[in-house]
């Protein structure tokens, strides 16, 4: 996959709450531990859905079958495009009594084993991310390419997910008063963060449609 082909995928991995949370552990009491057993834990649920789907969309049949026939991939693409529009509408009208899951509250005064849990559900189980990597797994089964071809898109997604962690740890005092704006902001501004992503999604699953 090429890097064009990856980061709109590394995007709609990271951005919403998976982003927002390294933000918090970032600035949270044990930064370090956290951000480091956040990420790990994001390697290990992104690395296995992606090679789940993989093997099973090898063994079903690969060489352009993929997991499903073409008739049944356009209408798939044609469900997700509707349930998009429908979440787009959604996220706008209720965009004056949108707030961030109230867990975050908690990440700054997180324990690595609690950020490890977190890296590995939000990264591994999260919708959009699920949906991603299965279509990260399911192109390179179809295309015959080797699994280890998703390395650049595993390893871009958690450079970016480290990016808070490396900001604190290169600038210091800086970046700790920068991280708390950008964290203050995604939370007042969640449901322009969403509209991105599902912007962002609707465009590729349009594009994969024709």
């Amino acid at each position: 996959m090429s890097f064009l082909e990856v980061l709109p995928l590394v995007v709609v991995m990271v951005a919403g709450p998976q982003l927002l949370s390294t933000i918090f552990l970032a600035t949270s009491e044990r930064w370090r531990a956290n951000s480091a057993a956040y990420v790990f834990g994001a390697a290990l649920s992104i690395s296995l859905v992606v090679s789940i789907v993989y093997f099973l969309g090898s063994s079903v049949g690969g060489g352009g079958g993929g997991l499903l026939g073409s008739s049944a991939h356009q209408l798939l693409y044609v469900l997700v495009l509707v349930l998009l529009v429908y979440a787009a509408v959604h996220t706008y009208r209720t965009r004056d009594v949108s707030k961030p899951p109230k867990w975050m509250g908690t990440l700054t005064s997180a324990t690595p084993r609690f950020s490890f849990r977190l890296g590995f559900l939000l990264l591994g189980f999260f919708p959009t991310d699920v949906v991603t990597s299965v279509s990260v797994g399911t192109y390179l089964a179809a295309n015959d390419d080797p699994v280890t071809d998703a390395a650049g898109f595993v390893l871009l997604t958690l450079l970016v997910l480290a990016l808070p962690a490396l900001a604190v740890f290169a600038l210091g005092e800086r970046a700790e008063a920068v991280l708390p704006r950008i964290r203050d902001w995604m939370n007042d501004n969640s449901w322009l963060v969403s509209e991105a992503v599902i912007g962002l999604f609707f465009v590729m699953t349009l594009r994969n449609l024709f």
